[in-house]
């Protein structure tokens, strides 16, 4: 395994992070404790979750995938071996089984906080992530940009809420997701004046949505932030298996077809340009994506999922890839042509 330092802190994460989401629908308790325990055997370090899992969200699993978690730490005592974060769900309709105000108030940090704590079996995170904003953005598939002038700017009291956890030492560090260069630029507005830095952003970013590389990447770089790329492989798409009209048996879009955000004209007609590009160079198609996203010099660590033993072994082992300047530019010669099809 490679390692790096979490910018802003003291902390090691390995340069690929456990992702968990499925954990409770599509995963069962032991094939989650399984991924954790290979894992850990690899040198995996790092693993992240959120109060909302499992996906899709449901109020009959909703908490699972941090249960599951914590009846590991539990049964291991690993916790001082992982590095473990967690989200706080922001406002949407959807999920207001979880919480009947979903946003970043006092009263919903703290029930977020302590639940998750519960769940997990533990007394801190190492990290602590705001979902997705409370103001309205374009993100999960939408690209333009629509602007509400309802949400008043908060964002000075939603990091003092946050410092009173860092201060009772229930999070040790505080980041973002699902947050936009704008959104970045103001928190780091709040840290100049000497409140808590936000350390990291996790957003979607793989070959089909590489738009963080327009605005986001440059302040990642110039402010000194983590970023913590969701989505690698686009839901499965580039694994390749929903090429040529496959619709693979408990594959998550074959199973939860809403989930089609990476599934347009044109981003399996990417797909199918990059899958020969791996070919040619004997690769797997999976491990070249996955490796795009840990070569770039904003990423600090890939957050992965899958949902069988052997897809996870498989992209852990994409941390030994190295991909050429001639496949680099054979890529970006796809993105030209098709940028960004699914962001």
């Amino acid at each position: 395994m490679k390692y790096t330092q979490l910018p802003n802190t003291t902390l090691e994460v390995s340069k690929i992070c456990l992702g968990t989401m499925t954990w409770g629908q599509q995963n069962s308790e032991a094939e989650g404790h399984a991924q954790l325990d290979l894992a850990l055997e690899k040198g995996i370090n790092f693993v992240d979750t959120a109060e909302m899992y499992s996906v899709p969200g449901n109020p009959k699993t909703q908490g699972s995938t941090e249960r599951i978690i914590g009846s590991w730490l539990a049964k291991t005592g690993n916790r001082d071996k992982i590095i473990l974060t967690s989200k706080i769900t922001g406002p949407n309709r959807f999920f207001e089984h979880i919480r009947k105000n979903l946003d970043f108030s006092k009263e919903a940090l703290t029930d977020a906080i302590h639940k998750s704590l519960e769940r997990l079996q533990t007394d801190y995170l190492d990290l602590y992530q705001l979902h997705w904003p409370e103001r309205g953005v374009n993100i999960f598939g939408t690209r333009e940009y629509k602007h509400n002038g309802k949400w008043e700017d908060n964002i000075a009291e939603v990091i003092d809420r946050l410092e009173d956890f860092v201060r009772q030492g229930k999070i040790r560090h505080i980041g973002l997701s699902n947050e936009t260069p704008w959104g970045v630029m103001r928190y780091m507005e709040e840290a100049r004046k000497g409140k808590t830095k936000m350390i990291s952003v996790q957003n979607s970013y793989n070959l089909l949505n590489r738009r963080d590389e327009a605005g986001l990447s440059e302040v990642l770089l110039r402010e000194n932030i983590g970023y913590l790329p969701y989505s690698p492989l686009a839901f499965g798409q580039l694994s390749g298996k929903y090429l040529n009209g496959a619709k693979p048996e408990n594959a998550r879009v074959t199973l939860f077809p809403n989930y089609s955000r990476y599934q347009g004209k044109a981003s399996f007609e990417a797909t199918s340009k990059y899958y020969e590009i791996a070919k040619k160079h004997n690769l797997s198609l999976p491990q070249m994506a996955l490796a795009f996203v840990r070569q770039q010099p904003f990423v600090t660590s890939t957050i992965i999922g899958a949902t069988t033993l052997d897809q996870l072994s498989e992209n852990i082992e994409s941390v030994h890839v190295t991909l050429s300047e001639e496949i680099l530019k054979e890529i970006n010669a796809v993105h030209s042509e098709i940028p960004n099809p699914a962001p």
